[in-house]
């Protein structure tokens, strides 16, 4: 019963990661052609139905190239500036009292950066980005969440808490005090289904997980 019950997990903390890797994906950059045909699979689709949100029939009407053309501009106008744009950095979203001081390189900036090297995980050497980018908190839940995945298989409960652990204070601590935030922010300001859909899917996935880990600890 215990080995059945581990397997479920490693696969459920599979599961998550894969999540989380391809949320870090699309924050990251521009929508590209190999990500348009990921979001476009079956398992993918059924995730967007299962949470009564729309991709909009862009999506499969237009050619691949147009969507692309259309996603990439929407991409730049949201996330990058250099007009007014969402910022998608912890630091510029969390008020004043919580170490935010609404431009770049806050404290929130340093505490994260200090989170993942004291974890043990380094970044990347060509990494040269702020730490608190929303792709890079993603991404490292992603890691968390596969180690998790390989201690559940390897040494049960006992190896995978130490991972748990990191996830619950990680998602306390940074992902849920602003990414919600900036999500409805997304939500509010683009006009196009699919990035209105994606910051849906991203705070709804952020509220479960959240409500897991407390499920988890009760």
């Amino acid at each position: 019963m215990s080995q059945t019950n581990d397997r479920e997990n490693r696969d459920v903390a599979r599961q998550r990661s894969h999540i989380y890797g391809l949320l870090a994906t699309f924050y990251r950059q521009e929508v590209t052609s190999d990500f348009l045909r990921q979001i476009k699979a079956p398992q993918f689709l059924g995730v967007f139905s299962d949470l009564g949100l729309e991709m909009g029939q862009d999506l499969f009407q237009k050619s691949e190239e147009s969507v692309l053309e259309e996603m990439s501009v929407e991409y730049a106008r949201l996330l990058l500036g250099p007009g007014r744009h969402i910022s998608p950095h912890e630091s510029v979203h969390l008020p004043e009292e919580e170490g935010g001081t609404g431009q770049l390189w806050g404290k929130p900036a340093v505490k994260v950066k200090k989170f993942i090297e004291a974890s043990g995980l380094e970044y990347k050497s060509e990494y040269s980005g702020l730490p608190d980018h929303i792709s890079v908190e993603l991404e490292f839940m992603q890691h968390l969440t596969l180690r998790e995945a390989q201690a559940w298989e390897e040494d049960g409960r006992k190896g995978s808490e130490f991972y748990l652990n990191i996830e619950k204070t990680f998602m306390e601590e940074h992902l849920t005090r602003w990414i919600p935030i900036f999500c409805e922010k997304v939500m509010e300001e683009t006009e196009m289904p699919f990035y209105k859909g994606m910051a849906a899917l991203t705070k709804k996935f952020i509220e479960f997980e959240q409500e897991e880990m407390v499920d988890k600890s009760g």
